[in-house]
């Protein structure tokens, strides 16, 4: 049986309503997840004097669980499209919740590659398959249907580091065992959302006879063009991205000698205002296009990124909160985008470009890893603060006003 995303065929049908208590349960879900993942960045100050690691080992465990990620989320991605499974969802997150139990009594440089693999791995079964469980509840609202979902994952990137200030830092590695909690809850509200998942395949299977009537009135090579365009802008987005969230409690703490509790404050204002930035993109990409919520929310950011490495402690932080608000706009939008230009491949595509934003950024964490150990925390936010400049090849993405 193959079952393909209908949610254009059922809007125009008028026999699909938008599922908001589906579409916030799987936000408060991706809430947990991300809060969970961003739990690692987060007690990387713990751990680089706790183990002596360097800054390349830093970048390496970023990259371990980011590559982790990013190479499955396609795969499974694909393989929901062609075969959904209604509870994987409960499952994935079952990686975990083990990887958490892991990490917090790992010992060694080796075990804590193989907690955050785990964690890693459980995102690769969320991130494609929930994005698709968004638009099949989305009653034809794909981007706003995206937006709540994607704001629940901002929101908890950015409660994970406010956490691990109030649990991890105080009481040490072994708290990271508390968020477990967290897992098993999200466990339970995705075992609901399969049961909801389950009964709506059920009901597609009268439709797959007439899903491919709606196609995209863009030639094959202009789809290939603005993919490759896409692929560039997460690149320069998730490249800068890797460097702030990675490394901006560094930056803060050798500049302007804070705490790494004030460091991590920071670190949650800059996510805070990432989580309200995305939902913002999303809706203003439904009224003006995407093509210019992308364009603008990359290319905009860039004056503020050049400036912040120059400033001072009160400026850095409004900067980071503006770049916070302004970069962050773009992701639901590029994601609605890429899945309209290919709408019968929609967990692959949703995989893959929530591969590509956890691999750029996984690769881009341990570069700027390994350039801090050469060069420095502050020369690496000069040289990163180059890459939203790319944001103007976003000019020649076609434009998707009428791809809706």
């Amino acid at each position: 049986m193959k079952v393909i995303d209908d949610t254009d065929e059922k809007r125009q049908s008028g026999m699909n309503e938008t599922a908001y208590a589906i579409l916030f349960i799987i936000s408060i879900s991706h809430f947990l997840n991300d809060m969970i993942q961003s739990v690692i960045p987060s007690i990387y100050p713990i751990l680089k004097e706790q183990y002596r690691f360097t800054f390349a080992q830093i970048g390496m465990i970023t990259l371990c669980f980011q590559l982790t990620s990013s190479i499955l989320q396609p795969v499974t991605g694909h393989w929901a499209d062609r075969h959904p499974r209604p509870y994987s969802l409960s499952v994935g997150m079952c990686f975990t919740l083990v990887g958490l139990l892991m990490l917090a009594f790992a010992d060694s440089f080796v075990l804590i590659l193989s907690a955050v693999s785990a964690i890693g791995l459980g995102s690769s079964v969320f991130h494609p398959e929930s994005s698709r469980v968004a638009q099949l509840a989305s009653g034809g609202k794909k981007s706003l249907a995206q937006s709540i979902f994607q704001v629940g994952g901002n929101g908890g990137s950015a409660c994970g580091p406010l956490l691990a200030a109030l649990i991890v830092l105080p009481f040490g590695q072994v708290s990271i065992a508390f968020f477990a909690v967290a897992a098993i809850l999200a466990s339970g509200l995705l075992y609901k959302v399969g049961r909801w998942y389950g009964a709506k395949l059920v009901g597609m299977t009268g439709h797959t006879a007439t899903r491919q009537t709606k196609t995209i009135p863009l030639s094959r090579h202009t789809v290939h063009t603005a993919m490759f365009i896409l692929v560039a802008l997460i690149f320069s987005k998730y490249y800068y991205l890797s460097c702030m969230t990675a490394y901006f409690t560094f930056f803060l703490i050798d500049k302007f000698g804070v705490s790494v509790q004030t460091s991590q404050l920071c670190l949650f204002a800059f996510l805070a205002a990432s989580a309200v930035g995305t939902l913002g993109g999303g809706l203003l990409g439904d009224r003006y296009g995407r093509k210019y919520v992308i364009w603008g929310s990359i290319l905009g950011a860039a004056p503020f990124a050049l400036l912040l490495p120059y400033v001072n402690l009160p400026l850095t932080i409004l900067l980071a909160i503006i770049i916070g608000l302004v970069i962050s706009s773009a992701f639901s939008s590029i994601v609605v985008y890429a899945t309209d230009l290919l709408p019968n491949k929609v967990g692959m595509v949703s995989g893959m470009f929530f591969g590509l934003m956890f691999g750029l950024g996984g690769i881009g964490s341990a570069f700027f890893g390994w350039l801090a150990d050469h060069t420095g925390v502050a020369f690496i936010f000069r040289i990163s603060a180059l890459l939203p400049l790319l944001g103007i090849i976003a000019g020649f993405l076609p434009d998707t006003k009428k791809m809706v």
